[in-house]
């Protein structure tokens, strides 16, 4: 998917959500744009080539993240007030991963 930012590309948003959003149900997600550079941009190498961090944009509003599960490891050490359901998982995303992706996340 391409690369694109949310506030230098509103238009382009707003009018590729209205066309997906009539796609989106639960249990097929419509996936609009990564936010953040690609990760194997320029040549950069990461652990494993065939699949990387990201977050990418839903065209329900909603973000995915793309990451390690870490849902194991987490149980009994979360924060008192967060939980993590039977339908949902823990992942791990490297910070850089978050602070490249922060201009592509609108703040409404």
């Amino acid at each position: 998917m391409a690369h694109f930012s949310v506030d230098n590309h509103a238009t382009e948003w707003r009018s590729y959500w209205a066309m997906k959003v009539r796609e989106f149900s639960p249990e097929k997600p419509v996936f609009l744009c990564r936010l953040g550079p690609d990760p194997h941009a320029n040549g950069a190498k990461t652990a494993a080539a065939s699949g990387c961090p990201d977050i990418v944009a839903l065209a329900d509003g909603d973000f995915a993240v793309i990451g390690i599960d870490i849902t194991e490891q987490s149980r009994g050490r979360l924060p008192r007030t967060v939980s993590c359901g039977p339908d949902e998982r823990v992942i791990r995303i490297p910070r850089a991963t978050l602070v490249l992706a922060k201009p592509d996340i609108p703040a409404k």
